[in-house]
This record gives C-alpha cells, sequence and structure tokens, in this order.
C-alpha cells in the first residue's frame, strides 16, 4: 500500500484529503509540524507528497527544492495559487504536477494514481484488490472468483471496494452513505440495502459465499 505525506497547514483541508486517500486505499503521513518538512520527508519515506505553497516557515517551493537535493519522490502541488508563474515555478524547482484549490476530488485521484504508476511500476497495482481468492477489478468494475467474474454497478463497486480496503472492520452505513455522496454518488438508506443484496448475489453466483457480513446494530464487515 503507498504512503502518501500531506503537507497542508489547513486543518479541515487535511482531513479532507486525509479521509479521501484513506477511503480510496492510501496509508496517510500527516504534517503538523511545518518548520522542518525535508528531514520529516527522510524520516517517513513516502512514496508521494501532497505540497501546499503557503505553509509556515518555509513555502512549498524552497521545501521542494530541498527535497529535491537528496530524494526523486513525486511531489504534487495542491495549492489555491493559481497563475501561470506558480505554476512554471512549481514544475522548474522539481514538481511533477499541480492542482489548485479547490480541486476535483476524482482528478486528484487519478493524478495520484497515474503519478505512482509512473514512478513505481513494479508495485502491485490499485487497481485490483485481493482477498481470500476474491479479485476486485476497478477498472474493468469486475469481481472475479476461481476463473469467474460477475460485472457490477457504479454504486456496487464503490460500496465492495470500500469494504475490501477496510476489510476486517466493522463499517456502518452511516459510513457507507458518506463515502459515496464523497464520490458523488448519492444513495439512500433503502438503496444501500438493494446495493448490498445485489452484490451478494453475484458475488455468490460466482461461488463465493458469506463474503459481506452483516453485525447487527453496526454494520458490515468483510
Amino acid at each position: 500500500m503507498f504512503n502518501i505525506m500531506i503537507v497542508e497547514d489547513n486543518e479541515q483541508l487535511q482531513k479532507e484529503i486525509s479521509n479521501l486517500l484513506v477511503n480510496n486505499g492510501y496509508n496517510i503521513i500527516r504534517v503538523s509540524e511545518f518548520n522542518n518538512i525535508p528531514k520529516q520527508v527522510k524520516e517517513n519515506n513516502p512514496h508521494l507528497i501532497l505540497l501546499d505553497i503557503n505553509l509556515p516557515y518555509d513555502d512549498g517551493f524552497k521545501i521542494c527544492t530541498e527535497i529535491r537535493s537528496s530524494s526523486s519522490i513525486p511531489i504534487i502541488f495542491v495549492t489555491s495559487r493559481n497563475t501561470n508563474i506558480d505554476e512554471l515555478m512549481s514544475i522548474t524547482l522539481g514538481g511533477d504536477d499541480f492542482i489548485t484549490k479547490p480541486y476535483n476530488t476524482q482528478i486528484l485521484l487519478a493524478r495520484i494514481n497515474a503519478l505512482l504508476k509512473r514512478a513505481y511500476p513494479n508495485e502491485k497495482s490499485m487497481d485490483i484488490i485481493e482477498y481470500n481468492g476474491v479479485r476486485l477489478n476497478t477498472l474493468s468494475s469486475k469481481i472475479e472468483y476461481d476463473g469467474k467474474d460477475v460485472e457490477l454497478t457504479k454504486n456496487e463497486l464503490k460500496i465492495l471496494h470500500y469494504l475490501l480496503i477496510n476489510r476486517g472492520k466493522i463499517i456502518s452505513r452511516v459510513d457507507i452513505m458518506e463515502y459515496l455522496w464523497d464520490s458523488a454518488l448519492f444513495v439512500n438508506d433503502n438503496t444501500l440495502t438493494v446495493n448490498i443484496t445485489r452484490i451478494r448475489n453475484k458475488c455468490e453466483d460466482i461461488g463465493v459465499k458469506d463474503f459481506i457480513k452483516t453485525k447487527r446494530g453496526q454494520g458490515y464487515i468483510i
């Protein structure tokens, strides 16, 4: 699993990005002290850094320059500064990408995924999640088991993906609905029940039984 360091001093925005990344299968490293970011990068050795420009102590440009003196870790600038000069400076100083706030969450995730694939071609792809012989392929929107596969709808894919990346944990119905809301997929309580039932039926169609368990009054767990 990839580790992403978030260098953002706005606590609310840092929390939003953290939740987005965790919900999509990434580990996150939150920065709370901003006086020596390059040192923290060396200590934590993340796979990728999301870096703001306007920060306490040193700005993102200086931090990027210092990191680049000893490391080629991918860096994406995520900033409210949106001039051509800012973007040019970011790329010139060694940044790999530049995204302005407010950003589209799916575009941010796509940029992160694309950059990780280029930087770490031998790492296991985030597009396929495997558990107990079951493979979820997010690119083809299919669940596969023992040579058989079945296609999932967009809602079914997002629900199963969320449960799989949180496997071993009980996930409440409210958490699932909030996750779908953040993904611009809107479901109510009844619709969620229908989707869970359909996922279970499709799993059984390819020989996977009792894959999603219900914890009464708590939620679901894989």
